[in-house]
């Protein structure tokens, strides 16, 4: 058969385009928006769209006045009304491959009838129009339809006007059963009860489903389920990520978040709060403050870094860059950290304005390397509620002891009294440094003595250590020259040597002393007495971690000096009572989770004072006459007395005082910390990164918004509140838009915007705009003096919407007409996520602990993934390098509490499309493979599921016979009524496996090993493995797993 010629060919299209065109130009007005801007999109602006650095000619196809204007070359693109003297015609129809456009070599074609299209826009005089998304929405008068009856609200007219545009109707409600099961599911994660189910079915009520919908939105599964997806959106981990992906602990923050959507926190004050929460005004309420600053960790959960040898701007460049591209992802719903390294493609977002959006984030005092420890700087001490209520108690107790030792005081110590007197006299005590001291190491360290009396610490680095040190105190005496010991001075030193100038031998200079012990030595130098020691006080301490730590007995707490590492620290240790003491032994243990935190160069000194607590200050102070005392001279000398106890009644109440104490740094010890944003002092310059590269600065520039975009007002702070604000604004195109339609994926499986992070041009369009648009200014709700913002209302009114309500029947015409139900004449079918199957079958199980918020956990995970990954010989010295899985209540609670690293996210939850989490994710994927069968029918969370559902099931005294054991299952796993034909079939399934463990009891005992809940007493080994398996049967069928 003979080939045409070019000719040919070119005659073939031009006379198709001729007829395309004659037939669009018949219909309605091209809408540019619709029909023109993603055909140039497509296939036009990577060579003439925003990007300045890839632009072919000086085409600008996104813009009218370029399009229009001639070139050097003196070809015009586009001529308006004129569309065969337009070069972008005359390009599409060539046929010369160095003249037809797009390129042949980039794989882009554009149809004739697209061709056509572009032929009738240009005829009309080749209108722009800006993207839809960058303009403010509007609520659209609400659509009139035919059917009068089918409507219960907004969403449903606009629904039902487009379907009857389609020629196409919407199918009936869905049963009772089928719909409670739906919103029970989508609103908590969670199937509901037989009851719940009974209850609704016979309700007759006109509300009877709003009713329903209330009890779920007040459910405390609600704020749990609705965190989840968001959880995703935030990149929430437990780990850094980077090198050896250890350990961090931000479940405070995820405590925020679920008692947000629980409380129905306005979602512009939720925006706000995770943006800049650390710059809102502070609130009279401390617990309004603290919340918005623990929201702020929102830009805190990227992946951080502190690998040996990075480069620290590289990767604060990194988390900025994050910052950027998850913030504008969320609430923006664009690709803007496509602009990172050049000019957008597609979308009006300059290489310049990405670095303006850096620069907000460009101001938090951070290192480019840290967490090497857990939580990196900033951070912020966020106790549970029980640990908020175990300080208060114990302040209180402290406050009320502190009144009494003050009232002794006043009656036991009068000034001018005779013991001021002994004081005076004594003078400032003078510490003598021990010199002879003899130390070892449990981790083999070395010990140099310098010459100022000190010792400074080499050789091996144990990640924990314990000193002995041997001091001849023999030179000590009293006023009268007595030999005795009343107390020792530890002197934490600096040193060149160590890193960061020390005194630690940890890699920031820090150390963590755990506990001290001081014994008296015979003649020999063996222990004979441990000497008990009633204070220990510091120059300095670190944050929760004070000098009395050092004497409570509890390796869990210790003395820390951070920040103030490189500087000279002394430690002071007075004894219960002075001793006559020739040689002790002083033990400093060095046992914390922190590793090799001990000191790295010290001395000791001791003294024999009976007063060891005086210092100059204090002399100076006892020296004045009392009616020449002011203020701070007598809180000098009260606090001084104070310690003193210079009666039994203050001894007393001096031991409780340091007893309390010492409890209440336990507890704040062990007070959880999580990251937050703060703001510097004075911001760090920003400069455009050449190319994106952290170390090629260009031009300078300060914070703002993208031009195409409305401005930030001029009072608004050129900060992240600022920029919060912004986008906060009623007439921000974007952000109500964006977050209407996450919620709306949520509950149809896809957004009215199916691309829910790029609302841009390569993103697709609305499939209903004037629904989505109206919604979202509902929500935004200016015009209501209440209920702005109010996520429970929107979901509300969504879900008892007819549209939602919907049979998710589906008719062959229907699926070939519309497969993935983006008209909505349908109700949606999806298989649930990852989270709320493993819920589902715990929840079915009874197993399910619904305990809400706490730290994350270890379930059952398939041995050595994490080791595989990473196994390192310092792994140990590591948080999250060894998976530790957790028993009892821990392996049963919420899958959203389950540990989540980074690099090795739990592996039945990936096999269900969970993402990783290292960068944001607003849409998560769905599919179906093989993999997804095997951990439904062998992971030990759903067999232990299946055998305590069936335990359930055999011990139900109710529950008289196999029939009425299988209806009960099928309604609690589906909520409706067991078909005839199902119970037959099911019935011939319990049958068989009732007989096969019967002869294999090896097989049952095996079956019924796994797990470690116990299964009730009582029960027949061969009929618990046989109910088991048909629970297994029932939480793998299609309809278990869909909703």
């Amino acid at each position: 058969m003979p080939q045409p010629t070019p000719f040919q060919v070119f005659l073939a299209s031009f006379v198709l385009a001729i007829t395309c065109a004659t037939q669009v130009s018949s219909a309605a007005e091209i809408d540019f928006v619709k029909q023109v801007r993603p055909i140039l999109s497509d296939r036009c602006f990577r060579c003439h769209g925003p990007d300045s650095g890839t632009r072919e000619a000086g085409l600008r196809l996104d813009e009218r006045k370029s399009a229009i204007t001639a070139l050097d070359s003196g070809e015009t693109a586009i001529i308006p009304g004129k569309p065969d003297e337009s070069e972008l015609i005359k390009r599409l129809l060539a046929t010369d491959h160095d003249v037809v456009m797009p390129p042949p070599e980039t794989g882009k074609k554009v149809s004739a009838a697209e061709v056509a299209t572009l032929r009738q826009w240009i005829a009309e005089g080749a209108n722009f129009a800006a993207h839809w998304s960058f303009v403010p929405p509007v609520k659209s008068a609400v659509p009139v339809t035919k059917n009068r009856d089918w409507s219960r609200g907004v969403i449903d007219q606009f629904v039902l006007a487009r379907l009857e545009k389609e020629g196409l109707v919407p199918e009936a409600e869905a049963d009772r059963a089928a719909l409670i099961r739906r919103v029970t599911l989508d609103l908590t994660g969670l199937p509901p009860t037989p009851s719940e189910v009974d209850a609704f079915t016979s309700d007759s009520r006109p509300d009877a489903f709003e009713r329903v919908v209330d009890r779920l939105l007040s459910s405390p599964a609600y704020g749990e389920r609705m965190a989840v997806d968001w959880l995703d959106a935030a990149r929430f981990a437990d780990t850094h990520g980077f090198h050896i992906d250890s350990g961090r602990d931000m479940t405070r923050w995820r405590e925020y978040v679920i008692d947000a959507f629980a409380t129905n926190l306005p979602y512009d004050v939720f925006t706000r709060e995770q943006l800049a929460g650390d710059l809102l005004p502070k609130s009279d309420d401390e617990k309004v403050t603290h919340r918005q600053l623990v929201a702020s960790g929102f830009n805190r959960n990227h992946m951080i870094n502190f690998e040996g040898g990075a480069i620290p701007a590289e990767y604060h460049n990194a988390y900025i860059v994050d910052r950027v591209s998850t913030t504008s992802t969320v609430f923006l719903g664009l690709t803007v950290a496509c602009a990172q390294c050049h000019d957008h493609k597609y979308d009006p977002i300059s290489h310049r304005e990405f670095y303006q959006l850096y620069a907000f984030f460009n101001n938090v005092p951070e290192n480019g390397l840290d967490g090497s420890r857990g939580n990196a700087a900033p951070l912020l001490k966020s106790p549970s509620r029980i640990q908020q209520v175990m300080q208060e108690s114990m302040k209180s107790k402290i406050a009320a002891t502190e009144k009494r030792i003050a009232e002794e005081l006043a009656k036991a110590i009068p000034a001018g009294s005779s013991l001021e007197k002994v004081l005076i006299e004594q003078g400032a005590t003078k510490f003598t440094i021990l010199e002879g001291a003899k130390a070892s190491s449990r981790g083999k360290a070395t010990f140099e003595k310098l010459d100022d009396g000190s010792l400074r610490v080499g050789g091996p680095n144990a990640a924990t250590e314990i000193y002995t040190i041997d001091l001849d105190t023999s030179s000590l005496v009293s006023r009268d020259m007595q030999q005795q010991l009343s107390a020792l001075r530890v002197e934490a030193l600096p040193d060149s040597a160590l890193q960061g100038s020390g005194p630690g031998r940890s890699v920031n200079g820090n150390i963590v002393l755990t506990d001290i012990e001081l014994h008296l030595l015979d003649d020999a130098g063996s222990p004979v007495e441990r000497l008990a020691i009633a204070t220990a006080t510091a120059d300095f301490s670190q944050e929760t971690f004070p000098a009395s730590n050092t004497i409570d007995d509890n390796l869990t707490t210790g003395w820390a000096i951070h920040p103030q590492v490189g500087k000279e620290h002394q430690l002071t240790l007075e004894l219960v009572r002075p001793i006559a003491a020739k040689r002790v032994r002083l033990v400093l243990k060095f046992e914390s989770q922190f590793a090799q935190h001990q000191l790295g160069r010290f001395r000791v000194s001791g003294t024999g004072a009976s007063y060891p607590q005086l210092t100059a200050e204090h002399i100076a102070a006892l020296s004045k006459p009392a009616p020449a005392r002011n203020q701070e001279d007598a809180t000098l000398i009260h606090s001084l007395m104070e310690k003193l106890a210079v009666s039994p009644e203050l001894r007393s109440l001096q031991a409780d005082l340091q007893k309390q104490k010492s409890e209440l740094a336990a507890i704040d010890q062990a007070i959880p910390t999580t990251m937050v944003m703060a703001e510097m002092p004075s911001p760090r310059d920003t400069f455009i990164k050449l190319r994106g590269a952290y170390d090629a600065n260009g031009e300078k520039v300060t914070a703002e918004v993208p031009a195409a975009l409305p401005p930030l007002g001029s009072d608004q702070p050129r900060n992240r509140l600022g920029l919060a604000n912004w986008l906060t604004d009623a007439q921000h195109p974007l952000l109500a838009r964006v977050t209407v339609n996450r919620f709306w994926q949520m509950f149809f499986g896809i957004g009215l915007v199916k691309t829910s992070e790029d609302f841009g041009s390569q993103g697709e369009l609305p499939s209903h705009p004037e629904l989505l648009d109206y919604l979202a200014v509902d929500f935004v709700g200016a015009d209501r003096a209440t209920e702005r913002w109010d996520v429970k209302r929107l979901v509300k009114q969504i879900v008892l919407s007819s549209t939602y309500r919907q049979s998710s029947r589906v008719t062959p015409e229907k699926l070939a007409r519309d497969p993935e139900n983006r008209l909505l004449a349908r109700g949606s079918r999806f298989r649930l996520q990852a989270e709320f199957l493993r819920d589902s079958s715990l929840y079915l199980s009874g197993l399910l602990d619904s305990n809400i918020g706490g730290k994350s956990v270890s379930p059952y995970q398939p041995a050595g993934i994490w080791e595989e990954l990473a196994s390192r010989a310092d792994g140990d010295n590591w948080t999250a390098q060894k998976y530790k899985q957790d028993h009892g209540q821990d392996l049963y609670r919420r899958t959203m509490y389950t540990f989540w690293k980074r690099t090795a996210p739990p592996p039945t939850l990936v096999t269900f499309d969970a993402p990783d989490r290292e960068t944001c994710t607003v849409r998560r994927a769905r599919t179906n493979t093989p993999l997804q069968a095997l951990v439904m029918l062998n992971d030990p969370t759903y067999v232990e599921a299946s055998r305590q559902f069936a335990a359930r099931l055999l011990s139900d005294p109710s529950l008289k016979n196999d029939g009425e054991r299988l209806r009960l299952a099928v309604k609690m796993v589906t909520a409706r009524q067991a078909k005839p034909l199902e119970l037959s079939i099911l019935q011939s399934v319990i049958d068989y496996q009732r007989s096969h463990y019967a002869k294999h009891a090896d097989q049952a005992t095996k079956l019924l090993a796994v797990g470690e809940s116990k299964s009730p007493e009582g029960l027949e080994a061969s009929e618990l493995a046989a109910w088991t398996i048909l629970c297994s049967t029932l939480l793998n069928t299609d309809e278990a797993m869909n909703r």
